[in-house]
């Protein structure tokens, strides 16, 4: 999981002109246009693209510094892409077409996964170990797609490019356009001798594990996100990424808001009126003694400090917040009705009378 200020550079008080600034700089350096034959470099855009998405918009930077989580299906809906976000930043283009549709092979498929947890394991951080089928390079033909011993040929129609112009007639006149070419499909190369076991295609299905490693302070909902962990992409093109949904169990111990964690202890009337030590647990340690003063009140509630959970990318933990509950009893024997009555008159207090099996021995 890549943090976005150091995918663009920048700390974390950058201006919004500085953000802006960085990603110019970075999305020359790192579009793979600019930097043929490595297939690491479309992985590189992406994050600088995904981080600028994140950092530029001031409602998504504030929910990130908060800890939330993002995925690239959760991005790139405002531009409606990568292409939109480099046509606002470098309209017509970047060497030969900034932005424009490259052919060749394509990026590997993402991959989604779900991870359940106890709160207590949220708290402190876990590795899992998720399984799963996705596209891996074929081991016979090294994902070329051809049968050992023979080699890919360069497409005759296009020359390699994977794109061909095309005349069209329309009520402007005739227009030149590009399109996929046709005889090899966008990809500049013609397979004459299938693979047997891939079948040309330099992808099989294989099953695969991963381990996950998750960050203390998660909360219920929250995707991670695996770059370049997920299905092989086609002859060396970048893997896809590994998206994994988190979900955090309830605990009967405690209620979570956010980094603060809630806890309910009742007691009874005369622990209220003359004091008593109770014991809270705490989530990922010992349990710890809170002394209650005589006449505590109904919904007294105690702050301790630093004993909820983790600050989720950030440090510190917020505070466990102890709610104080008074049980008020439905049922008493006849002597502790008696001894009851006896105080409530010596406090000159009107209770309703007895009535016949209110109470119960």
């Amino acid at each position: 999981m890549s943090d976005y200020y150091e995918a663009l550079g920048v700390s974390r008080d950058a201006t919004a002109d500085e953000i802006k600034a960085a990603f110019r700089r970075l999305a020359r350096e790192t579009h793979p246009d600019a930097n043929p034959g490595d297939p690491a470099a479309e992985a590189r855009f992406r994050e600088v693209a995904e981080a600028y998405e994140v950092l530029s918009d001031p409602q998504r930077k504030d929910r990130y510094d908060r800890g939330e989580v993002f995925g690239g299906g959760d991005l790139f809906s405002q531009f409606g892409g990568l292409d939109d976000i480099l046509q606002q930043f470098f309209g017509g283009g970047f060497g030969g077409g900034f932005g424009g549709r490259r052919n060749g092979p394509r990026r590997g498929s993402d991959i989604g996964a779900t991870v359940t947890l106890t709160l207590e394991e949220a708290a402190v951080g876990v590795s899992r170990e998720i399984e799963f089928r996705a596209p891996g390079m074929c081991d016979r033909c090294d994902g070329t797609g051809s049968e050992p011993g023979h080699d890919p040929v360069t497409c005759p129609t296009c020359r390699g490019a994977g794109s061909v112009q095309v005349a069209r007639e329309s009520f402007l006149g005739r227009i030149m356009t590009v399109a996929p070419c046709s005889r090899c499909n966008g990809k500049g190369r013609i397979i004459e001798h299938p693979c047997t076991k891939c079948e040309g295609g330099g992808l099989v299905t294989v099953d695969r594990a991963v381990t996950v490693e998750i960050p203390p302070g998660v909360e219920d909902g929250m995707r991670l996100r695996l770059s370049g962990r997920g299905g092989a992409g086609e002859r060396g093109a970048p893997s896809g990424d590994i998206y994994v949904e988190v979900g955090v169990e309830s605990d009967e111990r405690f209620d979570r808001d956010g980094d603060e964690l809630h806890h309910r202890v009742e007691i009874g009337i005369s622990e209220a009126v003359f004091g008593t030590t109770i014991e809270v647990p705490m989530i990922d340690g010992p349990a710890e003694t809170i002394d209650l003063p005589a006449g505590t009140q109904p919904e007294t509630v105690y702050r301790l400090a630093k004993k909820g959970m983790p600050r989720l990318k950030r440090r510190g933990r917020g505070d466990m917040l102890v709610h104080i509950g008074v049980a008020v009893p439905t049922e008493l024997t006849d002597e502790q009705e008696e001894v009851l009555r006896s105080y409530a008159e010596l406090r000159d207090e009107q209770p309703a009378p007895p009535k016949r099996r209110l109470f119960r021995r």
